[in-house]
């Protein structure tokens, strides 16, 4: 467009030049045209500090990706309180275009009561995210008070004035790949109701989906690293949160029919620790929306759970040893209600397990560098 103006003016404009113009004017079409990687992430997203909300961050600043929706259930925190986060946080980082859909506030067959059962015959488990009574007193960091799921406290970072889509986290997620057969990512780092539920709502869902990235299961953790974010899986070796949550759940999502699954597990994030070093990286010298969030409401001292998934997804050569396993969930309710089934790739039972892709272990020294990057980056466009 630029030549063919100069040409209207009748100048000759030099070929240097010209070309220049040139490479710049197609380069721009090619940009434009490029196609974005089209994600749905599944979350419980307590907030405002810690892994939940940062990875968010990170592939919502990804600039190679579209988030189509943020999915929201229970798990660290209550769905509703978790709607509440995200809805603040895409606010104070002005990406209110980001539709957030409420999902299923309790699992499928597990319950606190349940649970508190399950712990008087088989032992504490470490952690029990929204039905934590109590804190143990190791605990060093931050943590949420119990309180019933119908109930939002105040929010630290202040009240949203947006609201959440109408719907259901189920309908959303079936409608979106059916839109996009083919196309779409599921990111899902929280327990896995709402994935459980979309499959049972259409049997094609899981197929029709490019990939699903999730968070959760423990196969092999570092039993060398013991500190209180490893109580659980030392004690426990193949107990994770967001399968123990709702390990029905869990196992109905697995038997999907998934193209392609790529298991992001405790494993690969021991030996990660979000520190204030990171924080100060992140945000030093910035006034950009999310700098400020990430250094007004950032955490340290968390491992980068969901941090590690999210980089999985938006780099996946960050990866530094993947396995493939057949797996499957225990949802025997008895001492191993909930714990991550593995075998050899191919020579599962042949009870519907899936083969699936594990992450033993990252680039740690790259994940931080990522996690920087994403939060200095200019916001995305919606």
């Amino acid at each position: 467009m630029a030549y063919a103006m100069l040409a209207n003016r009748h100048m000759t404009p030099h070929p240097r030049l010209a070309l220049s113009i040139y490479i710049l004017i197609v380069a721009s079409f090619l940009n434009a045209a490029e196609p974005r990687e089209k994600v749905i992430i599944d979350q419980d997203a307590f907030g405002p500090g810690g892994s939940n909300l940062q990875s968010i961050l990170m592939v919502v600043q990804a600039p190679g990706i579209e988030v189509l929706g943020i999915t929201i259930e229970s798990g660290d925190g209550w769905q509703k309180e978790n709607v509440a986060h995200t809805l603040r946080m895409l606010q104070l980082i002005g990406r209110s275009d980001i539709p957030v859909i409420p999902g299923s506030t309790y699992p499928l067959v597990n319950s606190e009561e349940e649970t508190r059962r399950w712990e008087k015959l088989y032992g504490k488990l470490a952690y029990k995210g929204a039905w934590m009574e109590s804190w143990p007193d190791y605990n060093t960091v931050n943590r949420t008070h119990y309180h019933a799921a119908d109930v939002v406290p105040l929010l630290e970072e202040g009240e949203a004035t947006i609201s959440a889509a109408a719907g259901t986290a189920a309908g959303f997620l079936v409608k979106k790949v059916r839109e996009f057969p083919g196309q779409v990512t599921i990111l899902a780092m929280g327990p896995f109701t709402n994935l459980a539920l979309a499959c049972r709502l259409d049997d094609g869902f899981a197929p029709g989906a490019k990939e699903l990235v999730l968070m959760g299961g423990s196969f092999d953790p570092n039993a060398s690293k013991v500190d209180e974010f490893s109580m659980q899986f030392i004690h426990n070796p193949r107990v994770e949160f967001n399968v123990r949550w709702d390990p029905e759940a869990a196992k109905m999502m697995l038997h999907g029919g998934w193209k392609k699954i790529t298991v992001v597990p405790l494993d690969a994030t021991v030996d990660t620790k979000f520190t204030p070093e990171i924080v100060r990286r992140a945000t030093a010298g910035l006034e950009t929306p999310v700098a400020r969030y990430v250094a007004t409401y950032a955490q340290p001292g968390f491992p980068m759970w969901d941090e590690v998934a999210a980089a999985v997804l938006i780099e996946p050569k960050i990866a530094r040893h993947v396995d493939r396993v057949s797996m499957d969930i225990d949802i025997d309710h008895g001492p191993s209600y909930g714990a991550t089934l593995s075998w050899p790739a191919g020579s599962g039972p042949g009870l519907g397990e899936p083969e699936v892709a594990v992450v033993r272990a990252v680039n740690v020294p790259r994940l931080e560098d990522l996690f920087v990057e994403s939060i200095r980056r200019l916001p995305a466009s919606p």
